[in-house]
């Protein structure tokens, strides 16, 4: 029973099958009420030539009646048979298509803008659906990755603008301002236009790089590398930066790590924005420590910090673009929000994972992410 509940192709065989016994049993059945009057209707007219005939004329005219009352009883059946057939018939076919009909009305609607729309299949069990009721719950659910997907294409407008508007705000301000002989003509004035004027390059050069790792229009180069090495360069190139801020820096790697397959540039770009978060938010005389161990045919590096912490209904977020946990930071101390963004999709590229495990607030937190083994 539950293979026939969950295969369509089982209840259309059924509904083949459960047509034709009707038909054979309405049949059956009208033969058994029609054909005595039929065969008594045809002999009271032949009773009169049988007595006036011989015996093998008897036996003949008693077989033509016999035959014509069975012909006009097969008529009536026939034609209740067909009745009841087309009557099953048609609502096992509504049962089948009813449900299509409204995927295919709903698919329209979907298709005209209207991504909140779903198809409701009233009766259904979770765990009894046929192959229409599995139809229906997947077009539910890609109707529901529209929806987000559109929510989140309107939030991302949204959001650029919002960071957009905020150094061009300050650029136009700083240039009213020098028009009106408010701010002097001074290099700390044009330093400061300058700076603005840099961090919306770098916002639009995120966002260029965002949109190419997105659609994967981006290509990799992986070659088997050493980790230690390509550790020993990110950490040369940030010493200066951790050693002026007061935060100790470590390289936690084992002499018998196996190399790793990834492309050196793309993989640089993940480790530059994951030890620079790290240093970001770690504060004074805190540590980072950047460790590696194999796990069966993976290498799990491990961006381990001391710093302000992610509370637990943060931690989904934070890979998704423009996402910060305290929204009330500035782009200046918090970053674009696309960095991790283009980690996770340049991590996946290789693919590997990457999540952040946190204890809470004011605890430190650890970004990690696999590599498969070269």
């Amino acid at each position: 029973m539950q293979t026939i509940r969950t295969r369509l192709g089982f209840k259309i065989f059924l509904s083949y099958l459960v047509v034709l016994l009707v038909g054979v049993v309405v049949l059956a059945v009208s033969v058994s009420l029609v054909l005595p009057g039929a065969f008594d209707r045809h002999m009271m007219g032949m009773s009169g030539m049988m007595g006036m005939m011989g015996g093998d004329h008897d036996m003949d005219s008693l077989f033509q009646g016999f035959r014509s009352g069975v012909y006009d009883a097969l008529l009536l059946s026939a034609l209740a048979a067909s009745v009841a057939a087309i009557a099953v018939g048609l609502f096992i076919t509504r049962q089948i298509v009813t449900p299509i009909r409204a995927l295919s009305q709903a698919s329209r609607r979907i298709a005209a803008g209207s991504y909140t729309e779903r198809v409701n299949l009233a009766g259904e069990n979770q765990n009894d659906m046929d192959e229409l009721g599995q139809l229906a719950q997947d077009f539910n659910r890609m109707a529901e990755n529209l929806e987000q997907t559109e929510a989140l294409r309107r939030q991302l407008i949204g959001d650029v603008s919002h960071e957009l508007r905020t150094p061009l705000t300050a650029i136009k301000g700083s240039m009213e301002a020098l028009i009106d002989g408010v701010l002097p003509a001074e290099p700390e004035t044009f330093e400061h236009i300058y700076q603005e004027a840099d961090r919306l390059q770098r916002l639009v050069n995120d966002l260029q790089e965002l949109s190419w790792v997105e659609a994967g229009a981006f290509k990799l180069d992986p070659q088997p590398l050493l980790l230690a090495d390509l550790l020993q360069t990110v950490t040369t190139r940030l010493d200066r930066q951790y050693a002026e801020k007061g935060v100790g820096l470590e390289i936690d790697i084992p002499s018998d790590l196996p190399g790793v397959r990834a492309d050196a540039d793309r993989l640089s770009q993940v480790l530059f924005n994951l030890v620079g978060n790290a240093l970001q938010y770690t504060p004074v005389s805190g540590q980072v420590t950047i460790a590696a161990r194999r796990q069966r045919d993976e290498v799990q590096v491990y961006v381990q910090d001391t710093g302000i912490g992610i509370a637990a209904e943060h931690l989904p977020h934070v890979f998704d673009r423009f996402y910060r946990a305290d929204r009330s930071r500035a782009r200046v101390s918090g970053g674009s929000g696309i960095g991790l963004t283009i980690a996770k999709h340049l991590i996946e590229a290789h693919g590997g994972r990457i999540w952040v495990k946190s204890p809470g607030e004011g605890m430190g937190s650890t970004f990690m992410f696999t590599l498969p083994v070269a």
